[in-house]
């Protein structure tokens, strides 16, 4: 009981921390919001497409697809790789490693914090497109919702676990951030930002749902707005990647911990 009391008491005051410093920034906020617009523009493409094309996707599928794709991506931005690597490099990771709190919690902290100051202004983007184009308007069944929630936080978790990991290799290298660009190449066409996988050839979509990058948007995205879907695979898949992230992480984290410390720091 202690130990939750305290464990609780941490968790609080570095979300507390977190949230007063986001809250000093609300105009970047704004800002960094809006550049994460791309689903946006991709959904107007996609729409004019769909009107003379055979994709399966009506204009309001697509519409409700890349509204719940810009949705998605407010809640499982990562940038933790900069942080890290900056921290890394400026020697500013020592003074934490001194702390009785493993750093990683700092950087979950403020990935959750600057949720809760940044959804605020998603909710009105998301009521003024309602608002001009009301025949995408659609209400998500509870079981639909509370599946969507729980596909969004282990997307999180994952996305954020993998970034993290790249992240590590700033104890050999000063440019760890590369590997994240290299991983974006993959993200981009394999998630379901770019398109919805279901448009993609049968084959195409069997061996891209071996990868990790379908259960980040395409997999929550098809549940919010109540297309088929196969929840079993999909929880599955996104849980194992996530547990053998985590182990490739604490293993990368033990020896880079050694590296880190016989450069001195």
């Amino acid at each position: 009981m202690r130990f939750i009391k305290r464990t609780t008491k941490k968790a609080f005051t570095l979300l507390s921390v977190y949230y007063s410093y986001m809250v000093e920034y609300r105009a970047e906020l704004i800002l960094w919001m809006l550049s994460g617009s791309l689903p946006i523009i991709l959904m107007g493409i996609w729409m004019q497409a769909a009107l003379g094309g055979q994709f399966g996707f009506t204009p309001v599928e697509f519409a409700r697809y890349f509204l719940a794709v810009f949705l998605i991506r407010q809640f499982t931005v990562v940038w933790v790789i900069w942080e890290f690597e900056k921290e890394v490099v400026e020697g500013k990771l020592s003074p934490k490693l001194l702390q009785p709190l493993d750093p990683v919690w700092h950087h979950v902290a403020s990935h959750i914090a600057e949720r809760m100051a940044r959804l605020p202004f998603a909710f009105i983007l998301i009521g003024l497109f309602f608002l001009l184009y009301p025949q995408a308007f659609w209400l998500p069944n509870l079981g639909n919702l509370l599946l969507f929630s729980l596909a969004v936080t282990l997307g999180f978790a994952l996305k954020f676990t993998i970034q993290y990991t790249f992240a590590i290799f700033a104890f050999w290298t000063e440019r760890a951030s590369a590997l994240q660009s290299f991983w974006m190449l993959f993200y981009l066409f394999l998630s379901g930002l770019i398109a919805p996988l279901d448009i993609f050839p049968q084959p195409v979509k069997d061996i891209v749902l071996f990868t990790p990058f379908p259960y980040l948007i395409n997999f929550p995205a098809t549940i919010l707005i109540g297309l088929p879907v196969d929840l079993m695979r999909g929880f599955l898949s996104v849980v194992g990647w996530l547990l053998l992230f985590l182990g490739i992480n604490r293993w990368l984290w033990r020896r880079g911990l050694k590296h880190y410390s016989g450069m001195g720091a």
